[in-house]
């Protein structure tokens, strides 16, 4: 059985989530010595596709002609659609109907979360197996020296309390809420990581991004090894995200014990505990509130809990759940 990882534009998403989730695939299937190819000219047996432009559909269409089993991985929906870039609230059923189309060429389709998995079948669609993208456990992990390394960067002393978020330039990230809280709370270091194009993005972002405040920073993209260092320096991350299907970063936190507030929205439930694994909010005032217990030490800190959670989704383990998806596909008449 040998895989082709099929990945339209593969550069452009390669910052994103998306790109982190296809290099955990890779990685996934190298401990499981399982052979795959990016090359689509390579032959192949199963065909497994992570995104939903026209020449993957015209590609698990090709697939499907030739006899070739097509996996198809959703890692968007409607709702996480939404609240993204200029107009995505009014091209959302369109592009509902679109992925649908895709996806429905999958023999069988891979969404990280029962969460997503239920929009899915929401949807109409069958054949939905919840797989989480995964981490690799063997790389985050908490390093006291890269943690040094970016205080020092960014010029925070070893007496500043640092808040930090991760992610796209989107409403729905949270990013609004985000620079609401470093208003709100002048006494805390605030530093974000992650870029968009401002041409892509409605005004009240770029407005939001290009707020002048003596304690927030945006640090644009960074290599891997800084988000390390900053999950293993700051003192606090917090992930005011609105709508996710999984949310990659909550579980590198997590693998480097950093102490965190996720916002409280069906995708984590029944994987990520409130009051044992993390802390929730449910608004913004909920995350004011939380976020000065905690810099102050006022509630427990339950990243070992939190770390355990990252081991279950470690990539060994993923590799496994999806090499039993390709057995089960290539047995399929």
């Amino acid at each position: 059985m040998k895989v082709l990882l099929y990945t339209e534009f593969e550069n452009q998403i390669g910052k994103s989530g998306l790109g982190k989730a296809i290099k955990h695939q890779m990685r996934a299937l190298e401990d499981n010595n399982v052979p795959y190819t990016t090359n689509k000219k390579d032959d192949y047996d199963i065909v497994h596709i992570n995104f939903y432009g026209p020449k993957s559909y015209y590609m698990a269409k090709k697939a499907r002609k030739n006899n070739k089993k097509v996996i198809y991985h959703a890692h968007s929906t409607e709702e996480d659609f939404r609240n993204s870039f200029k107009f995505s609230n009014q091209i959302a059923p369109l592009f509902k109907w679109w992925i649908c189309k895709c996806y429905k060429l999958g023999h069988h389709i891979i969404t990280p979360t029962p969460y997503s998995k239920k929009l899915l079948e929401g949807y109409g669609l069958k054949n939905i197996s919840a797989i989480s993208n995964g981490i690799d456990t063997n790389y985050f992990k908490k390093d006291s020296k890269l943690g040094e390394e970016f205080r020092k960067k960014y010029g925070f002393t070893k007496d500043d309390k640092v808040v930090m978020g991760i992610g796209l330039y989107l409403e729905r990230k949270g990013i609004l809420d985000f620079v609401e809280l470093a208003k709100r709370l002048p006494e805390y270091k605030f530093i974000w990581f992650g870029y968009t194009d401002l041409k892509l993005v409605p005004k009240k972002i770029k407005e939001a991004v290009t707020t002048k405040l003596p304690n927030l920073i945006f640090a644009g993209y960074v290599e891997p090894s800084m988000i390390k260092g900053a999950l293993s320096g700051a003192d606090l991350y917090i992930f005011p995200t609105l709508e996710e299907t999984e949310g990659i970063p909550i579980m590198e936190a997590c693998a480097c014990k950093q102490k965190a507030i996720i916002r409280d929205i069906p995708v984590f439930s029944g994987w990520l505990e409130d009051n044992k694994t993390v802390y929730k909010a449910k608004d913004i005032d909920d995350f004011e509130i939380k976020i000065k217990k905690i810099l102050n030490n006022e509630l427990p800190d339950l990243t070992e809990e939190a770390y355990k959670v990252a081991m279950s989704r470690d990539v060994k383990k993923v590799g496994k759940e999806l090499i039993e998806i390709y057995e089960k596909v290539m047995k399929e008449d």
